[in-house]
């Protein structure tokens, strides 16, 4: 069977869109959410979209279904919030590493199912290691800019129990994304690599996609793209990219730049555009797939696929219009050591 690799020298290859778009649209209450396993559970858990993977995982699987049937050849798992430090808004840290082996199984279900059918496009599962509620590199204080919230130590800890979760419930790829603190994404790199070292096991290709904020070009913790690049590409990626924040239109230029300077595969998966006034996403997947069938024909990406607001109808449009295109080439990066 054709490995990630492979696929990704043949053609782009489509990561799906969003999870929890396609969550609102089951409009699940809190005893949803609950099931009777959390039904005394001693404080509300609605919203808690990880949860879902064992309370609801035939939702969860269904969702990643519908991605998989509009073309993506990458699913995420539902584990944007699964660690121990995201899970104690609600109470749950002792259920993180439970979560994040279900919604790996969910997804590995699903993946199995849709390659078993067309062994010649085998699909992929991402490990989703979202950024955490808490920072590294910036103050929750004021008045105290030195403080922090938590420490490198504490994250990197967090990191591990996720990795073990996805990797004992069979992903294929780990994918530290949304990255708008480097330094919470250095301690999931240094956790990945660290379990993979005392485990024993190969390590599996990580993805890294990060988000530029605003129109200064900047991550949320001051860097610039080519900081931001040069600071991870330690960790040796298979593919490094953008997500979230941007639609695709504000993200372009940046993912030109990104393009230029990349020595791995390039990844880019915009919102549905920028959110209205009442925080949602208008941008219609025909306009989406317009702006990325764009990039594809510039030579700028090798995965694409959406993020906030999209949805099956989305990841179907950019797969039909980046179809015709070759993926972008790897450029032959030369080091030159100066005495």
């Amino acid at each position: 069977m054709k490995t990630l690799q492979d696929c990704l020298k043949d053609r782009i290859l489509i990561i799906d869109g969003a999870m929890g778009t396609m969550i609102q649209r089951h409009k699940l209450e809190e005893k949803d959410y609950r099931g009777e396993r959390f039904k005394d559970w001693h404080t509300d858990v609605k919203g808690n979209n990880d949860l879902l993977s064992i309370t609801q995982p035939q939702i969860i699987e269904a969702i990643h279904k519908q991605y998989l049937e509009a073309g993506a050849d990458i699913i995420e798992t539902n584990t944007f919030s699964s660690t121990f430090i995201a899970q104690a808004d609600y109470d749950m840290q002792s259920l993180a590493y439970e979560m994040n082996v279900a919604s790996a199984t969910c997804a590995r279900h699903a993946a199995d199912e849709y390659t078993a059918g067309n062994p010649d496009k085998p699909r992929f599962v991402a490990g989703a290691i979202g950024p955490l509620n808490k920072t590294l590199s910036l103050s929750p204080d004021v008045n105290n800019p030195g403080y922090r919230a938590v420490t490198f130590d504490e994250v990197a800890t967090a990191y591990t129990e996720q990795i073990k979760g996805l990797v004992e419930g069979g992903v294929d790829i780990i994918l530290i994304e949304t990255i708008f603190d480097t330094l919470n994404a250095k301690a999931a790199i240094y956790a990945t690599k660290n379990y993979f070292r005392a485990a024993g096991i190969p390590e599996l290709p990580i993805m890294i996609s990060g988000t530029i904020t605003d129109a200064s070009g900047r991550t949320l913790s001051g860097q610039t793209l080519e900081a931001f690049y040069v600071s991870v590409m330690h960790a040796n990626p298979i593919s490094i990219g953008l997500n979230c924040a941007l639609g695709a239109s504000e993200m372009r230029p940046h993912i030109e730049e990104l393009s230029q300077i990349a020595g791995c595969f390039t990844s880019a998966y915009p919102n549905a555009g920028l959110p209205n006034a009442f925080g949602e996403y208008d941008e219609q997947p025909h306009e989406t797939a317009h702006i990325i069938e764009e990039w594809a024909k510039e030579g700028f990406v090798n995965i694409v696929g959406g993020c906030c607001g999209t949805t099956p109808d989305h990841i179907k449009h950019i797969a039909d219009e980046v179809s015709k295109f070759k993926p972008r080439e790897l450029p032959v990066v030369e080091i030159e050591l100066v005495d």
